[in-house]
Formats: C-alpha cells, structure tokens, sequence
C-alpha cells in the first residue's frame, strides 16, 4: 500500500494541477492532430464521477504520473484500444447546462517511461476534439496470481 503524508498529497496534487494547466494541446502522432488538456481532463483526474471525488491515493498517483501523459502521446503511433459506446455527457445545449445522449470513443494508449507503465486514455465525443481524459498507472495486484494488474473496465471512470 502506498504511503504518503496529508503534506505529500497536497504537494503532489498542486504541482499535478500547475502542470495540468500549463498544458494547452500536445500533438498526437497516431491521429495527425493536437489532442486538447482541458478542464474536463483535470476534473477526471479528481473525480469518477460528477461530484464522487477519487480516492487520495488514486489522484496522489495519477497526479504523481501526470507528466508523462504528454510525452506518451508525442511518441505514440499506434493505439492499444478503442471503445464506443452512446452515453449522456453532461455539456452546455442552447446556453444551458443539461445532459444529452451523444456517441463517445476511448482510445487507450499504453506505454513505458522512466520505468513507469501508464495508460493515458482520449476522449472523444461526436466528431469533436479529441480530449486528454485519464492517466491510469500499472499498480493493482492480482490476489491469486500475485501479478500486476492494469485497470480495465469503464474508461468514463478509469
């Protein structure tokens, strides 16, 4: 289990954050095109789920991890995953906040730097801009095997 100090979250997740916000797009070699670090991204980052914040240690982590997402999207020329899927997003429709049953793609990029394997997933909704949604680090155990684990599931909140 990973240990860190109130003092250390905090740090981590400031310096996650500045860094963040330093960022306006990186391009993407596999799509041809800049893929855009908004607030959308940072919001995912804190929280699963509108308004259910993450655990300390899995934001301590992807916080931790953060820098890396750019440099895995500079060098990544092929996709690891892709999954579609119809959801409501909650997005701004005539001036006003409300939901809307859109069409939303994942892809999953996978890569190891300075010895660290992350997931850094993209999000793209309709034909829109391709957005930074999440990094996901390599750190679950499998209870039976005792080998390492990568998380899958639900990318909306992976």
């Amino acid at each position: 289990m990973l240990q860190f100090t109130s003092e250390q979250f905090k740090e981590v997740k400031r310096r996650g954050e500045e860094f963040y916000k330093s960022l306006d797009e990186v391009y993407c070699p596999y799509f041809k095109e800049k893929i855009t670090f908004n607030a959308q991204g940072l919001e995912h980052l804190k929280f699963k789920q509108r308004e259910k914040a993450r655990y300390e240690q899995d934001q301590y982590m992807r916080f931790k991890l953060l820098h890396l997402a750019p440099e895995v999207l500079k060098i990544s020329s092929s996709v690891q995953g892709i999954w579609e899927t119809k959801r409501f997003e909650y997005l701004k429709i005539n001036k006003k906040w409300g939901s809307a049953l859109k069409n939303v793609t994942y892809y999953e990029f996978i890569a190891v730097l300075k010895r660290n394997r992350v997931k850094i997933i993209i999000k793209q909704i309709d034909s829109g801009k391709k957005i930074f949604w999440s990094i996901i680090p390599f750190w679950g155990m499998n209870k039976e095997t005792m080998t390492r684990i990568l998380h899958e599931g639900n990318p909306e909140e992976d």
